[in-house]
């Protein structure tokens, strides 16, 4: 049976929490393990990274939700706003696309959230990341790129000083977020108009708490997300930078496209 977070969230504070990224002094010895991966993560900042965006995120919701897919062949609005990041996972082989994923903050604009649901009291004036079109390439390594995807997302949170994470998750992927300590903000399921109708968990974790919420579960995870480096996780990740592409290119490079469908631009 799922937790409602909110109303017995009592999280251990006596841990001294390490930071989401420290960059050593140049002789300081780096106490935590090192892993290399096959892949970097970065800010998608420019058209023609919002194309390799578009295409890996469109080609992984074509397996599990073939008729939103339908609606994801063009960017969506929301991923050139204010406030909002794009990251994205790129080979270092041949630099293709093998994973993405998005994060807004109310810090600009309210959350894509509070078009369909009314916040708990609990999170009135916290500032809040939502997590959303998490997608990854289909392959082998599909599970790694997702969890340093979910890492990178954790630290742009813990570098900006945001609050919350939260994301809306249908069945199996709910269980994904639960092995995070991602736990019910809202009771019962909520039906998102932008993911068909789909019912949803609104599901949520307090970025301060994610340390100590690891080690009182015995999670496997502590080790990956806070004592191990990852370096393939570029820094510019933790920096909230405007969208840089050019608009006319943009159209142009959509052009194929409806004018009428969602996610076109004008």
């Amino acid at each position: 049976m799922s937790t409602n977070l909110l109303g017995t969230e009592a999280a251990v504070r006596s841990m001294n929490i390490p930071p989401a990224y420290q960059e050593p002094e140049e002789d300081q010895a780096i106490a935590e393990n090192v892993q290399y991966l096959p892949f970097t993560v970065r800010q998608a900042t420019n058209t023609d990274d919002l194309k390799k965006v578009v295409e890996v995120r469109q080609r992984a919701y074509a397996r599990h939700l073939p008729l939103v897919a339908e609606s994801l062949k063009t960017p969506e609005p929301d991923d050139t706003e204010d406030g909002v990041v794009l990251l994205i996972a790129e080979s270092k082989v041949d630099g293709s696309a093998l994973g993405t994923v998005r994060i807004q903050t109310n810090r600009v604009n309210p959350l894509n959230l509070e078009e369909f649901v009314a916040l708990p009291e609990g999170l009135r004036g916290k500032t809040i990341a939502e997590v959303r079109r998490l997608g990854v390439a289909q392959g082998l390594p599909g599970r790694l790129v997702r969890m340093l995807l979910l890492k990178a997302v954790y630290q742009y949170c813990a570098h900006n000083h945001i609050d919350w994470i939260l994301v809306g998750a249908r069945p199996p992927l709910d269980r994904m977020y639960e092995q995070l300590t991602l736990a019910d903000v809202l009771p019962g399921k909520t039906f998102l108009p932008k993911q068909n109708n789909i019912p949803h968990r609104i599901l949520g974790l307090e970025i301060r708490a994610f340390h100590d919420r690891l080690v009182a579960s015995n999670n496997p995870l502590l080790e990956f997300f806070f004592y191990t480096q990852h370096p393939d996780i570029q820094r510019t990740c933790l920096e909230p930078l405007r969208w840089s592409g050019d608009r006319e290119k943009l159209n142009t490079t959509f052009a194929q496209h409806s004018a009428g469908a969602e996610g076109s631009f004008s």
